[in-house]
């Protein structure tokens, strides 16, 4: 569980609404009876005004750019507002994950931000954070600084106390810390907040990733499995019951649980397949029991210190690099802006979906970098 999943949108606006660019419509010359029409109309006094950025000729043969306008002083563009929410994102242990990424895009938007980090490594992000190492890169679009309201030791690994083995309590990397197990942390977030209206699982860890899985252990493989994708269920499990209805969750994934990454080994590939299967159960379980949307990101790959463990993320990167549609540089702020979206009452509809941000990658059946290509 040690590892942050490896895995836009571009934040505009400052704080507490990420703004979606006004967008520019085209309408044919047609389109100026209907304008007329919703602007004249006593019944339509409070809809939309449509206003026209130049003025309609009958003699144009293109289309005729017009200004969708809410009002004489409402704002501008389409917010992303997440004003009064609260976050808990499970899996935030330095400023270079895909974790850390939503939770600014989260707090850009306006949401209270709690984290579950991971015990062993909860002493040095927690020090990191307090000497002010981390304040560069968390600063938001309005200069001010992301605040995480708390900090949690977790190890989602263990649903409940009776589930840590001995050799795990005695470990000095566990002492100092209590009420880390998911259940635990999940009563504490209750008893301190009360409630929470957004779950990020943002986490996962194979301790034989390196090995081909005809040489993963049993052991290695439900290993991987335990902190990759059942965390998630065990996460949602225990948060549900505080979570308020039309909140929302979210996981990461990895285009491995559908297409083969030699290389990402020790039951890995499964447990992304495995998490993004749970995702259209738990959508569905989640939705009708306490009105919560579930999705999952697959996101293209990213060099974080957690990414790193799997030996040959920087191939990986220049492999997505050349061969997407998109040939430029994945951001971690791109899947966080993704997040913020999925989170947020603009995607209201959207559940049990696996949403890719991968500059198109996994689109391609054909590695144009090839050199059977190239010859």
């Amino acid at each position: 569980m040690g590892a942050s999943a490896t895995a836009g949108m571009l934040m505009v606006a400052a704080r507490p609404g990420i703004s979606v660019s006004q967008g520019m419509l085209t309408s044919r010359a047609a389109t100026s009876r209907i304008g007329c029409a919703l602007s004249t109309s006593t019944g339509f006094a409070n809809c939309p005004r449509i206003c026209y950025s130049s003025p309609l000729s009958s003699s144009k043969r293109g289309g005729v750019v017009i200004r969708a306008m809410s009002g004489e002083s409402g704002p501008q563009g389409l917010p992303i507002d997440l004003r009064g929410k609260r976050a808990f994102i499970a899996g935030v242990a330095d400023d270079n994950g895909y974790g850390w990424a939503i939770a600014k895009a989260l707090a850009a938007a306006g949401a209270e931000i709690l984290v579950g980090t991971w015990v062993p490594a909860l002493n040095i992000f927690e020090t990191s954070l307090r000497r002010g190492k981390f304040d560069e890169s968390r600063k938001l679009s309005d200069g001010s600084l992301m605040e995480i309201v708390k900090v949690y030791p977790l190890d989602a690994v263990y649903d409940c106390p009776e589930d840590v083995p001995e050799d795990v309590k005695a470990n000095k990397r566990y002492a100092g810390s209590s009420n880390w197990t998911v259940k635990e942390v999940a009563e504490s977030v209750k008893n301190d907040f009360g409630s929470i209206d957004i779950l990020v699982h943002s986490l996962a860890n194979g301790p034989e990733v390196t090995k081909p899985l005809l040489e993963t252990s049993r052991r290695g493989y439900l290993a991987a499995l335990s902190a990759s994708s059942y965390s998630f269920v065990s996460l949602l499990q225990h948060f549900l019951p505080i979570m308020n209805p039309g909140g929302a969750s979210i996981s990461l994934t990895y285009i491995a649980s559908e297409r083969t990454i030699p290389g990402y080994g020790g039951g890995m590939s499964s447990a992304k397949a495995a998490l993004e299967s749970d995702t259209r159960v738990l959508a569905f379980e989640a939705g009708r029991k306490g009105k919560i949307r579930v999705n999952t990101i697959s996101a293209g790959p990213l060099g974080s210190r957690a990414a790193k463990a799997i030996g040959f993320i920087e191939k990986m990167i220049e492999y997505s690099y050349v061969n997407a549609p998109l040939q430029k540089e994945l951001l971690a702020d791109e899947v966080g802006n993704t997040a913020a979206f999925l989170l947020s009452p603009l995607a209201s509809a959207i559940t049990g979906s696996t949403v890719y941000v991968d500059n198109g990658l996994n689109t391609m059946g054909l590695a144009i970098d090839s050199p059977t290509i190239s010859s």
